[in-house]
């Protein structure tokens, strides 16, 4: 049954939303069907598909009570718009909103959604608090029933400190026995987040089985968005921290991502033995990642910045995106994350340039353009190194988005100062890339507002959001002293 709330949103988004020209749209990144779009939600394959869904607020490009919107998608790159989801419909448990959670395929053929269910109380003391207590539905893939049973989990189901006020994103999964797993944040007696683990035979029907990892006031307070899974003989662990304080150019203050990786020990037990930011960039935040049928481990997350989001375009009619899906691996102890492949499918004829020395600023024929998978490598000539090296996107007389390579200092900085944003709002960022005695590698994936940067075949990759008019596309290189460059690029086709 269809409830009240939801045939709203699904009667405004069909009404507004085919309104927005697609060319205000990204060419190939998730946007709202209209208003606003955070965290992705339930990245999931169900019948042979991959489905996305993420919290939305159709009526505004604020942030609002929270609905599920929903996509879905063969290959990653073209997705196909579907009526919301979910909306905070249930006095009981959801009433001020259907926060982010996880989805998975049932063995009877439905879908399994499970969410964080938000509602307020009043306090004692007069003050409005968000209890929040997880919660299902079921569906076929484009309607879904709340279980009658709701809440699942609640406050009874915390181990002693949680707090049900940050009780919230569970992730789920099926075990190799068959059993459910969820694994959800929680803020713990100390102040600071914990993922826990539960269980269940049925999917409706939890229990606790143990805590994964718990912050201890190190990496942030609460931690949000959770995801645990193994990739290539380890175990990965990975959460969005609130309340970040910056660590050297590893970790920026705020909300951040952090990768824990690690193994299990014989009692199941998570043992981190490294620990690394997700993006560097500028916007990326709540990733969730998949299981492909072929395999392969897929991340995507929300490319916006909670710092950032006053930062809108005048007059805009959706606000938020996500990045592009990414591939996973583990490497050396570090991960790594490069585009899907499907990406390759849509490119171009390729335009290249081999051995091209630059001293000063120079651009290249056939080098161009907004929607572009470019690859860019750079190295001194000689023994003598350059001082920094520069890379001009989105440029015209007065817009420039650089990115900046220094390679005494071993570091890479994104600077969006000038990229169609004209509000005081984070607009740089730097991090520490590998030192490869003075070659680096950059791989820089553009849509019409955004740019995401992998580093050294996908060491590193740096995101941000950019609102240049689309009118800006050279794209220029420029050296403190003199380097070598190969450039390799593609315009993406979607036509």
């Amino acid at each position: 049954m269809i409830s009240e709330a939801l045939q709203k949103a699904r009667d405004f988004e069909a009404q507004y939303g085919p309104h927005i020209p697609d060319k205000e749209r990204p060419a190939f990144h998730i946007t709202p069907t209209i208003g606003w779009m955070n965290d992705p939600n339930g990245f999931s394959v169900y019948k042979g598909e991959y489905h996305l869904f993420y919290q939305y607020h159709p009526y505004s490009c604020e942030w609002g009570p929270m609905h599920w919107g929903h996509v879905k998608t063969k290959d990653f790159i073209r997705w196909e718009r579907l009526p919301a989801a979910l909306a905070p419909d249930q006095e009981k448990y959801d009433t001020n909103g259907c926060f982010s959670g996880g989805a998975l395929e049932l063995p009877d053929g439905r879908q399994l959604l499970m969410y964080t269910g938000v509602r307020r109380v009043r306090s004692e003391d007069g003050a409005l608090q968000e209890i929040q207590t997880q919660c299902v539905a079921i569906g076929d893939g484009l309607d879904y029933e709340k279980y009658d049973g709701n809440p699942v989990l609640a406050a009874g189901d915390l181990p002693e400190g949680g707090s049900a006020l940050d009780f919230r994103d569970p992730k789920i999964w099926r075990d190799a026995d068959g059993s459910y797993l969820a694994a959800i944040g929680n803020r713990t007696a100390d102040t600071s987040g914990a993922v826990l683990l539960y269980r269940s035979a049925d999917g409706l029907h939890w229990t606790l089985e143990r805590e994964i990892d718990a912050c201890r006031n190190q990496y942030g307070k609460m931690w949000e968005c959770p995801d645990y899974f193994p990739l290539d003989g380890r175990q990965v662990l990975i959460v969005s921290p609130q309340e970040m304080t910056p660590i050297g150019l590893e970790f920026h203050a705020g909300n951040g991502t952090v990768c824990l990786i690690g193994d299990e020990s014989e009692d199941g037990r998570f043992v981190r033995q490294n620990v690394q930011a997700i993006d560097y960039g500028i916007d990326f935040y709540a990733p969730q990642t998949l299981l492909t049928p072929d395999g392969r481990r897929v991340m995507i997350g929300w490319m916006q910045n909670w710092n950032t989001v006053g930062g809108k375009p005048r007059q805009c009619r959706w606000f938020g995106q996500m990045s592009i899906p990414r591939e996973l691996t583990v490497k050396n102890g570090r991960l790594y994350q490069l585009p899907v492949r499907e990406l390759d499918n849509y490119r171009g004829p390729c335009v290249s340039h081999h051995n091209i020395p630059v001293s000063g600023e120079v651009n290249l024929p056939g080098i161009q353009g907004r929607v572009l998978d470019m690859t860019v490598t750079v190295r001194p000539i000689g023994h003598d190194s350059y001082r920094w090296f520069r890379i001009h996107l989105a440029k015209d007389g007065q817009h420039d988005t650089v990115v900046r390579y220094r390679p005494e200092e071993g570091t890479v900085k994104i600077d969006r100062t000038r990229s169609g944003l004209p509000w005081d709002i984070v607009h740089t960022r730097s991090f520490f890339v590998g030192n490869r005695e003075g070659e680096i590698k950059l791989r820089i994936v553009m849509d019409r507002f955004s740019l995401e940067v992998f580093v050294n075949d996908g060491e590193q990759a740096a995101s941000a959001v950019i609102y240049t008019e689309q009118s800006a596309d050279a794209i220029t290189f420029e050296a403190g002293g003199s380097a070598l460059m190969d450039v390799e690029k593609y315009d993406l086709l979607f036509d």
